[in-house]
């Protein structure tokens, strides 16, 4: 007894000495009447029930008449709101009991919410769940409603508005509880390998079950950066060689975890605690490193079932087998693990200690568990739905992945009058697109076509396809087996009426009576007829129309000239053949004349050789 009474003052002493800044999580509430409270306020989340991460509620409140701080179950009194009306936040005192009951005996009578009002003029602090030893903590994980705490002065104003007959409308808003800067979200858990602390324990193993699924697909599609932590502690120098500290701590008393069972003679040790969580973050950054970090939730899942503190498992030997399972390094897990018992510092423990020290906007980790969002440590149930509303809720508007817009996670506002953004019901195109925190009207891209416009009341196709989706939003008819279109692929954006109509292009293009209107046909002999989207001209008499020159012309003269041309290139070609025949017969008779006379000058001298004696024909001796 007197071991267990040690250890619990030791144990209280290391945590006053870990307290540095906590910083308490807030959300906003806004009073929207009666006037004189209108206005926002700050309150503070409860590190129970399940907060509306990124959403909003809004409310009535009601303080009950009897049993004001919540301490006792309302029977036969009821909160539920009725069918059309809003829902009811239960305004409770502070004190008499855990903040937790109080939550509970509203939830089971009804109310949506729980605001409890501080009885002490002071800065917000966090409601936390009770010691489990204290708490009877059957009830602790069936809370579902969100809580809040609310200053001593906004709770008696509040009193004050609701005894003179007033109705106090709230509208609680966690929409910027947590910062969303960009497409992912970075997130830590605090945990620790201890399966044997009671309710808490199971709460968080069966957390790490349930979530591991969603966890990981979100860790693959590269939507979230996840990393887990333990908290360890040191043991002060003064008890460095106390029986505590060496049962507890390991490295010389520098890195110390509580006993399990809280009981120093039996069971597991604390630095049997502080050895698996080392092994547990460096099987992380082994994993991390091979570009697989979501086999963390493998191996913490796998542990929790193969290794058991009760059934004597907890051990380095079951691990190692859980490790080789998942195909790990194990020589890497086991260097990176270093020498417990060495009076050095462990390199991995010294940084997760430093990382407990609160940094920018983030308090000092002193929960367990804990999540902290995108630098902010999350409040409520350690329940999968719950911390996954949480995570979505880091997200930018219109970033996040899919698992973040399913039912149950959030509420699809465009499924309500298309949450008031433009739409073209004929194309099935509109400008709403749901985020986890509403919904944003923002003009489309459909098929590479990208919508121009304030999303709201207009959006406009543009580029050089958009006649290919819904005509481009412009006007298209077809009559008469012609189809006339107000969009034009020349244009990347604008409707405007075809040749032939007049009109915005957009809604209605209306056929032009050019005949009506002296547009065509203007010649004497023309005779006009209007048709869809254009007009016919004919002349009148032996004469025919001709559309470039808006004239008549006789059909006879033409026919004449028609004629006349025949005529000159048939003689012209009869005279080319004539020609060239009579100049082949004078170059053939030529040729002949030429051998006639130069066979004829072998055998007898002509007329005009008479002058060349000398010539002998030759003959062979």
């Amino acid at each position: 007894m007197r071991e267990k009474l040690g250890f619990f003052i030791w144990v209280l002493f290391l945590l006053g000495s870990c307290f540095g800044k906590f910083v308490v999580e807030k959300n906003s509430l806004r009073v929207t009447s009666p006037e004189s409270l209108k206005g926002v306020y700050e309150c503070a989340i409860g590190n129970f029930g399940v907060p509306q991460y990124g959403g909003t509620m809004v409310g009535i409140v009601v303080y009950p008449k009897m049993n004001q701080k919540a301490c006792k179950s309302f029977d036969g009194e009821s909160f539920k709101s009725k069918p059309g009306g809003l829902p009811t936040f239960l305004l409770a005192d502070r004190g008499d009991c855990y903040f937790t009951l109080k939550a509970w005996n509203a939830q089971n009578a009804g109310a949506a919410a729980i605001l409890v009002t501080d009885d002490k003029i002071e800065p917000l602090i966090t409601m936390d769940t009770p010691e489990e030893e204290d708490s009877k903590a059957d009830y602790l994980q069936n809370i579902n409603i969100p809580s809040a705490l609310i200053s001593k002065t906004l709770g008696d104003s509040i009193k004050k508005a609701i005894s003179s007959g007033e109705m106090i409308n709230i509208n609680l808003d966690w929409r910027e509880a947590l910062p969303h800067p960009d497409d992912r979200v970075e997130y830590e858990f605090w945990t620790n390998s201890n399966d044997e602390c009671g309710p808490k324990c199971d709460s968080q193993i069966e957390f790490v079950k349930n979530f591991k699924g969603a966890a990981q697909i979100l860790e693959k599609g590269g939507y979230t950066q996840f990393t887990p932590h333990y908290i360890t502690w040191y043991c002060p120098e003064a008890f460095s060689l106390s029986k505590q500290c060496k049962s507890q701590c390991i490295n010389h008393g520098r890195y110390c975890a509580p006993d399990p069972e809280q009981d120093f003679s039996r069971g597991y040790d604390g630095k049997d605690v502080v050895v698996q969580n080392l092994r547990q973050v460096c099987l992380f950054k082994v994993a991390n490193e091979s570009g697989r970090p979501w086999l963390w939730w493998d191996y913490v899942t796998d542990f929790s079932i193969r290794c058991p503190m009760k059934d004597k498992k907890y051990t380095k030997e079951c691990a190692d087998e859980v490790i080789k399972s998942l195909g790990l390094d194990l020589h890497k897990i086991d260097k990176c693990i270093g020498d417990p018992v060495a009076d050095e510092e462990n390199p991995v423990l010294k940084a997760e200690q430093d990382a407990q020290i609160g940094t920018g906007s983030r308090g000092d980790v002193t929960i367990l568990p804990t999540l902290v969002i995108n630098s902010r440590q999350y409040r409520g149930k350690l329940d999968k739905g719950a911390v996954l509303k949480a995570i979505c809720a880091g997200f930018q508007e219109t970033t996040e992945p899919a698992v973040c817009l399913s039912d149950g996670i959030e509420t699809n506002e465009c499924l309500v009058n298309n949450g008031g953004c433009w739409q073209d019901k004929a194309a099935n195109i509109t400008a709403c697109k749901d985020t986890f925190r509403g919904r944003v009207c923002e003009c489309p891209v459909v098929q590479g076509v990208k919508f121009v416009g304030n999303g709201y009341t207009h959006c406009e196709a543009s580029g050089a396809l958009r006649c290919g989706i819904n005509n481009g939003g412009c006007w298209k008819k077809t009559q008469d087996g012609k189809t006339f279109s107000a969009c034009s692929e020349e244009h990347s954006k604008g409707c405007k009426c075809p040749p032939g109509f007049k009109g915005d292009g957009v809604n209605t293009c209306e056929d032009v009576d050019e005949c009506k209107e002296k547009l065509a046909c203007q010649c004497p002999e023309c005779k006009c007829k209007n048709t869809y989207g254009s007009y016919e001209c004919s002349c009148s008499g032996n004469t025919l129309y001709m559309r470039e020159h808006d004239t008549c012309i006789s059909k006879e003269g033409k026919a004449s000239s028609s004629w006349n041309v025949f005529w000159v290139i048939f003689l012209g070609l009869a005279a080319a053949a004539v020609g060239g025949y009579a100049v082949y017969k004078y170059r053939i008779r030529r040729y002949m004349d030429s051998e006639i006379r130069a066979i004829m000058a072998q055998y007898m001298p002509l007329d005009n050789q008479g002058e060349t004696p000398n010539h002998v024909p030759h003959a062979d001796i």
